[in-house]
């Protein structure tokens, strides 16, 4: 797609807008939201990946808006329409990720560095504050006129919340290799747990790449000093936007289609691994006692033991065998028909 320097007399954008790429993203998150939204209701695993859900419903909002957007390019509402919600997908997604490490955690606790809910309270508390600089830089940046104190500011706004996701996700990242580390020690490595580390691994590096590519067009375009050569190129030519951030958030969520959680780990989170890797047992959970106020002003509760004061797993006699399968082995399903057989005792 050409850099065309007078393709702004036709259009809000600096090109003149693709007008099939948008349709071929749009229905293929369509297709991805339709297929995850299946397994949800197959698995029932809400709970843990309705962030995906919504993720979904956002950016595909976005591509049809942008879709529309291709044919009316100079509708000011439906540019600033698609443009905050292309930009407010992906922090949606990342979210995605921080209920499966809390589940995951669930699943190996005497593994978890700290309490799974309050760890994902915090990656959530940050993604919301990610997801409302954005909304916020995104909005100023579509309705405003570049090189103008509100464009500028737009872009501050979303040159701050990039680099805040990006911080935020390197922070999950060494969380679930620390979780992986400690797993592969002590000698409890099931397939299960391999696959949804590696699944993790993957889709927070295509955040990563999305990040990248967010962060070099804002510090390149939204800034006073920035002028002709090739600064601002990443917002002349449609090309990067497709590559660097449509596609990896196509992969991202057909990646988590391919490899649901649902499939690996247990819908409830009272079932945990023992220590031998393959027998799971359902255990009392985690239970934070405290105030609300005080988990709130110390959500890893450095006061006491980062895992908890309980340590269940340590008496595991105490904890009835789950006597469906063990997701470990693979012998173990979330469906409804397995319930129908009497699995997944206690389930929640």
């Amino acid at each position: 797609m050409p850099d065309n320097s007078t393709s702004s007399l036709h259009s809000l954008t600096p090109y003149q807008p693709n007008k099939v790429l948008p349709i071929i993203f749009a229905v293929l998150i369509a297709l991805s939201l339709s297929i995850h939204t299946f397994q949800n209701f197959r698995y029932r695993f809400w709970r843990v990946t309705f962030f995906l859900f919504n993720a979904n419903i956002v950016f595909m909002t976005g591509w049809i808006l942008r879709t529309i957007f291709s044919h009316e390019p100079l509708n000011l509402p439906l540019y600033i329409g698609q443009t905050i919600l292309i930009y407010a997908g992906p922090p949606i997604f990342a979210a995605a990720e921080y209920n499966i490490l809390g589940r995951l955690m669930q699943y190996v606790p005497m593994h978890t560095p700290v309490h799974p809910g309050r760890v994902v309270i915090v990656f959530v508390y940050l993604g919301a504050i990610v997801e409302a600089l954005t909304g916020a830089g995104a909005g100023k940046l579509a309705s405003s006129t570049p090189g103008t104190d509100k464009y500028i500011n737009g872009g501050t706004l979303i040159a701050i919340s990039i680099v805040l996701q990006g911080a935020v996700e390197c922070a999950f990242v060494s969380m679930v290799a620390l979780l992986h580390h400690r797993c592969a020690k002590a000698e409890m490595l099931p397939r299960n747990i391999t696959v949804i580390c590696i699944t993790l691994y993957g889709t927070s590096a295509l955040v990563l790449l999305r990040c990248v590519f967010r962060a070099v067009e804002a510090f390149t375009t939204y800034t006073h000093s920035c002028s002709g050569g090739s600064c601002g190129s990443v917002v002349r030519n449609e090309w990067y936007l497709y590559v660097f951030d449509a596609a990896p958030m196509v992969l991202y969520t057909l990646w988590l289609n391919v490899f649901h959680p649902g499939r690996f780990l247990p819908r409830n989170p009272k079932r945990y691994l023992d220590i031998d890797g393959r027998t799971e047992r359902l255990g009392p959970g985690w239970i934070d006692e405290r105030p609300m106020l005080l988990t709130v002003a110390d959500p890893f509760n450095w006061q006491n033991d980062a895992r908890g004061g309980q340590k269940y797993w340590t008496s595991p006699e105490k904890y009835a065998v789950c006597e469906d399968g063990s997701f470990a082995l693979g012998s173990a399903s979330n469906t409804s028909a397995a319930e129908r057989k009497g699995y997944m005792h206690g389930a929640v």
